[in-house]
């Protein structure tokens, strides 16, 4: 053979040889990664190829499918009330992905989970019948908390505090998913991305936000367990004026004539006396605190409900002083809805926390379970049972003779502990309206635990306050839960 001929070979043969192992090398190692790529389009027709699978509230779907009118996507994301239930299903966009419980079972919800594909499937690499998300949501709890929230800007939560269920999760202002499930919505969904009041943040789990004084019942908490006040009832050592430890600082009491000296804690959460939690918090210091307040939630860097919440925070490396802040939930203290609804949860539950969810299973389109989270779901003890009965007692004080009086029900035993949050520059910004609550029926035994909060009502500064603004929307919430 001519040298130059079998040369010629030689290099084809290798280009060939090269050729085959990139194909193999295609097929084989890199398939699942061009197949997952979000390039890649081929994964959003086969998404919308079918009616999607469905977010199931109560027994029915607030989720739908409805086909499209040419393009190479077949079918789109339907909501019903999607403004009510955004916060619990997210959206699912044809032009910007999905989020939420529709980011999470975006494989089931689109046939695409092995778990939904019977043998030929798996072989052919064929789409399953899409299946369904049961949601742990009450339509009547989500309603009224919806309601009541209005036009204000803020958020709710509701509770059950035996099983961790979550009854309600609501946000306002709320948004439409259905005007972004489209490819041609890009107006709508700049609208949402420039208005300054964010309604696509969920704020009921991922803004966390100072809490104010709802966080004096952590304070409470600690003190009772590390044994610095041996009850609600004992007299404690609480000077008023209270200056902060190591400066010149006053702190000062919202109300000047409450009897906040050496109060006891029942009467300090009933008048809200910063003095005494103040103080409580720099005797115990802030390992002590932290440490009861972990035990509750806070910082917890993966808390999944399923949907993953932002970390409610309580700082260290602080000194006495920023330390004594901590104690009226100021200074770093941050907090979202989700976690204050976390407390009052476990001091109703005889202070075992059970795991918050909202999805109760996850079915294959023909109903059969493909996950389950128990009834009795996964609990921790966050503080004795004795501590967490002073405390209800002391939080029924508050509702029934303190700062919380717009929160009661009649027929139910209701606790709770309102919160007004200052924030900005030298707290020039409008503070935060909280209300942190537990309600029990006194006939039905049936109990849930509330957490509100208002950004912004468009109320004057000197009527923002926990009992005027936030109460009044957990007892809607409490009310609507208690007779479901």
């Amino acid at each position: 053979m001519n040298k130059t001929i079998r040369r010629a070979s030689v290099f084809c043969l290798l280009m060939v040889l090269a050729l085959l192992v990139r194909a193999t090398w295609v097929q084989g190692y890199q398939a699942k990664a061009l197949a997952d790529d979000e390039h890649n389009r081929r994964n959003t027709i086969a998404q919308y190829a079918q009616p999607l699978g469905d977010i199931i509230v109560a027994g029915s779907p607030v989720t739908g499918s409805k086909g499209t009118s040419g393009g190479d996507l077949r079918y789109k994301r339907t909501y019903t009330q999607g403004e009510l239930y955004a916060p619990v299903t997210g959206y699912s966009s044809q032009a910007y992905g999905a989020n939420q419980l529709e980011g999470i079972y975006s494989d089931v919800l689109d046939g695409t989970d092995d778990r939904l594909k019977n043998p030929k499937d798996l072989l052919t690499g064929g789409q399953a019948t899409p299946g369904n998300v049961l949601t742990t949501i009450d339509p009547d709890v989500q309603k009224a908390a919806y309601e009541a929230l209005g036009d204000t800007k803020g958020a709710a939560v509701a509770i059950d505090p035996g099983t961790g269920r979550i009854l309600g999760m609501v946000s306002t202002p709320s948004y439409d998913p259905s005007t972004i499930s489209g490819t041609t919505d890009g107006d709508a969904w700049q609208a949402l991305l420039d208005d300054p009041d964010k309604p696509l943040v969920n704020r009921a789990m991922r803004q966390p936000l100072p809490p104010g004084s709802t966080f004096k019942l952590v304070v409470a908490a600690a003190a009772l367990e590390n044994g610095l006040y041996s009850s609600v009832d004992e007299r404690t050592d609480s000077p008023d004026p209270y200056t902060l430890p190591g400066t010149s600082t006053v702190l000062p009491n919202e109300n000047t004539s409450a009897p906040c000296e050496n109060a006891t804690l029942r009467t300090a959460l009933q008048y809200s006396c910063n003095n005494v939690f103040a103080k409580a918090a720099a005797d115990l210091g802030q390992d002590e605190v932290k440490e009861m307040a972990d035990a509750f939630g806070f910082d917890t860097e993966k808390l999944d409900v399923p949907v993953r919440a932002a970390k409610s925070v309580y700082p260290t490396g602080m000194d006495k002083a920023q330390t004594a802040l901590t104690g009226i939930g100021q200074f770093e203290v941050t907090a979202t809805p989700l976690q204050m609804a976390m407390v009052t949860s476990a001091l109703a539950n005889g202070g075992e926390l059970a795991a918050p969810h909202m999805v109760s299973q996850v079915t294959d389109g023909d109903g059969t379970v493909l996950e389950e989270t128990a009834a009795d779901g996964d609990t921790e003890r966050v503080v004795k049972e004795s501590t967490a009965e002073q405390l209800r007692s002391a939080m029924v004080t508050v509702v029934e003779e303190g700062t919380g009086t717009n929160a009661r029900i009649p027929g139910a035993e209701v606790g709770g502990k309102t919160g007004t949050a200052q924030h900005g520059v030298e707290n020039s910004s409008i503070p935060y309206a909280w209300f942190t609550s537990y309600a029990k029926d006194r006939d039905s035994g049936r109990e849930v635990a509330v957490a509100v909060i208002v950004e912004d009502s468009g109320a004057a500064r000197s009527e923002i306050s926990g009992n005027g603004l936030a109460a009044p929307i957990a007892q809607k919430t409490m009310k609507a839960a208690l007779e479901r």
